[in-house]
């Protein structure tokens, strides 16, 4: 089983904003599927099923980015995962250009504030993540401000492509394993 956390902010409010492409990423691989998020576990909205002939949770936290940990972690006791091995986050990343992908098998939460709470949490990065790239905030806009903006015309031009690429990389981590999508997808 994989449990495919996207990271956002709940609300209207935070809605199509760069913050939010794991929230984005997660319900365009739901529709892809035909799955639907109706459940609630851990403070979180859950659209359960398979993917690839895989079972899979999908969750959106709703604790609001910088709590992210407390979701992921009541996830993963809930479903008796190993996190190593079986949870993927889905989150965005300002040091990637707007539109790369980048898989890992672990690493820092860097100057991410959700993904430090997962860290925290969990208590290490042992853990697959994929960062997709919303580019640096431009000139001298605070990094908080640029993230909580909605995309450009021109990159929302680009969003629906991204998110299909996005939903075909978690459809690979998940049916071939993180290697064969990190082959794939990561930038050389």
């Amino acid at each position: 089983m994989w449990l495919i956390v996207g990271l956002g902010n709940p609300g209207e409010k935070y809605a199509r904003t760069r913050h939010n492409i794991g929230f984005d990423g997660l319900d365009a691989l739901a529709k892809r599927h035909g799955l639907e998020f109706r459940g609630k576990r851990a403070n979180s909205l859950i659209a359960e099923g398979s993917i690839g002939g895989q079972r899979v949770a999908l969750a959106k936290p709703q604790t609001f980015m910088n709590l992210s940990g407390q979701a992921v972690t009541a996830l993963r006791s809930w479903y008796k995962l190993d996190a190593a091995k079986e949870l993927l986050v889905v989150y965005d990343d300002m040091d990637l250009p707007f539109g790369k992908l980048r898989l890992r098998e672990r690493g820092s939460a860097g100057t991410h504030n959700g993904m430090r709470s997962i860290v925290g949490q969990l208590g290490g990065s042992e853990f697959p993540r994929l960062r997709v790239g919303i580019d640096q905030a431009p000139g001298k806009l605070d990094a908080a401000a640029y993230v909580l903006s909605r995309f450009s015309k021109a990159e929302e031009a680009e969003l629906h492509f991204l998110l299909d690429t996005l939903s075909d990389a978690v459809e690979l981590v998940v049916r071939e394993g993180l290697p064969a999508a990190m082959n794939k997808y990561n930038p050389s």
